[in-house]
């Protein structure tokens, strides 16, 4: 490349797609570096270290992490098992307020970089890194050779300081991690899985169409497609949702069946969305579902009038669980 990097301004942080020929501005930054699929608690305090290490230096703070996720590369007929596809990553790491986002683009060629490579192209000559921060188990370059104790006498060779971030735990001693929360989130434990996360977890989705039978039995929905995303238990869900993805405002009450439908014999796992008190179109419109408790595993109905009378008793179950929750309003299609 001998361009210089173009970069896209996500409210006060800067988000360059490439490592090559960047600004002068934001080289010498304090770099945390990971991948950060889910930005966790544990993600937050080696992204967060790279901040205070930045403001005790007068430098910039930056964050390095990977696009696509590089188990996508290795493994392309994987299950889904993204926490957080690139937008809302993106989102969730500016808020922690860094200046810079610099996202390398991973595929099989990059993969076979050597570690010694990787930070002599990436980190020394691309970012001009002047301080490298990563958690205990980072691992980089080809085989995953790279560790937190050869960025460190790389440091020395290279005239950068390196810190690497201890094994962060929770309250029952246990670390966290994405794997974790993964594990958590298939049982259908999401309070566990929110803990670990320090929020709850979201799907967010374009609303697609479907096939209206949530309409035709009094309970129209707003679907939407998992794509990359982790499959959780399937099942139906008390759910919360922001029409607007990232809005700070209090999401909308609902209830939400994630699963293949099993009355209709579907194929493909489908979101779908039941406001409460909504009447409005939401086709092709972006939203976030905050998944906030697991009702109960999904199952086959004799028919409509047996569906339509377990779905009756998930949104009164669901319109309890949220009131007493708090942080939830009742929908009006005058606000969309």
């Amino acid at each position: 490349m001998t361009t210089a990097a173009r970069a896209d301004t996500l409210l006060g942080m800067r988000v360059f797609r490439h490592f090559e020929n960047l600004p002068r501005d934001v080289r010498g930054a304090a770099v945390a570096v990971g991948n950060f699929d889910g930005v966790h608690l544990g993600h937050r305090e080696v992204i967060g270290e790279g901040g205070r290490i930045a403001r005790a230096s007068g430098i910039p703070w930056a964050v390095l992490t990977f696009e696509p996720h590089p188990r996508a590369v290795f493994e392309p007929n994987a299950a889904p098992f993204r926490l957080t596809p690139f937008p809302m990553k993106m989102r969730l790491i500016e808020a922690l307020g860094p200046e810079l986002l610099v996202v390398v683009p991973f595929d099989a060629g990059f993969a076979r970089t050597p570690p010694r490579a990787f930070v002599e192209q990436v980190l020394v000559r691309g970012l001009g890194a002047r301080h490298v921060i990563c958690g205990h188990d980072f691992a980089f370059g080809h085989g995953r050779k790279g560790t937190p104790e050869l960025l460190l006498w790389l440091g020395d060779e290279f005239d950068f300081g390196f810190t690497c971030v201890h094994e962060i735990k929770d309250a029952d001693g246990e670390p966290y991690s994405s794997t974790r929360i993964r594990e958590q989130l298939r049982s259908g434990r999401l309070s566990d899985a929110a803990r670990l996360l320090g929020r709850p977890f979201v799907i967010e989705g374009e609303v697609v169409k479907g096939d209206a039978r949530g309409r035709t039995i009094g309970f129209p929905t707003a679907n939407i497609r998992l794509g990359e995303y982790i499959h959780p238990a399937l099942g139906v869900y008390a759910v919360g949702v922001r029409l607007d993805p990232g809005d700070a405002a209090p999401p909308y009450p609902a209830v939400a069946n994630l699963g293949l439908r099993p009355t209709f014999a579907a194929t493909e796992p489908l979101l779908e969305v039941h406001l409460f008190d909504f009447d409005a179109d939401l086709y092709g419109r972006t939203i976030e579902v905050e998944l906030v408790e697991f009702l109960r595993p999904e199952k086959r109905f004799d028919g409509l009038e047996h569906l339509r009378a377990q779905i009756a008793e998930d949104c009164a179950q669901a319109r309890r669980i949220l009131a007493g929750a708090g942080g939830v309003h009742r929908a009006r299609a005058a606000s969309t």
